[in-house]
């Protein structure tokens, strides 16, 4: 058996008014990411990570935001999609580790439902999607609560 990693990284600027999607669940916020889909800062970070284990480029490369088909659209399509290019590579996804860092809201009740979410969409089980969360003790643009940035490594095997 051959293994590999991968790592992804995301960041989204936040608006007032906005959705904030992450994980695929909608946030309970003032403001929401930015972005040409639904701006779902985990599942693209968690995207990157997959594809860069593979040696398959990057998000913005597989669905760019010049193409006005991915305006709008779920992040858990695009996981979905990522897994296929997976697969075709002859590839499967063993776990997902991410990490989130914003001030606010806190993640902790959104978990659950974010891990199953990604779990489905990534064809994987709940136990083998981990997500955690973090600030950034009010630092930086995340500690203004202007951006909310996104984490996340990945194995896959074949």
């Amino acid at each position: 058996m051959k293994i590999k990693v991968g790592f992804g990284f995301d960041v989204h600027q936040l608006k007032e008014g906005h959705p904030f999607i992450v994980g695929g669940v909608q946030l309970d916020h003032h403001a929401g990411a930015f972005g040409h889909s639904d701006a779902d800062v985990l599942v693209h970070a968690i995207c990157d990570a997959i594809l860069g284990a593979a040696n398959l480029e990057d998000i913005g490369y597989h669905f760019p935001n010049t193409e006005e088909r991915w305006r709008g659209v779920s992040s858990l399509l695009l996981l979905e999609e990522c897994v296929k290019l997976l697969a075709a590579k002859g590839w499967s996804l063993g776990n997902i580790d991410a990490m989130l860092c914003l001030e606010a809201p806190k993640i902790k009740p959104y978990i659950p439902e974010m891990k199953a979410r990604i779990a489905v969409s990534a064809g994987i089980s709940e136990e083998d999607v981990s997500i955690k969360a973090t600030t950034n003790e009010t630092m930086g643009f995340i500690g203004r609560e202007e951006g909310v940035v996104a984490y996340a490594v990945c194995l896959i095997e074949r």
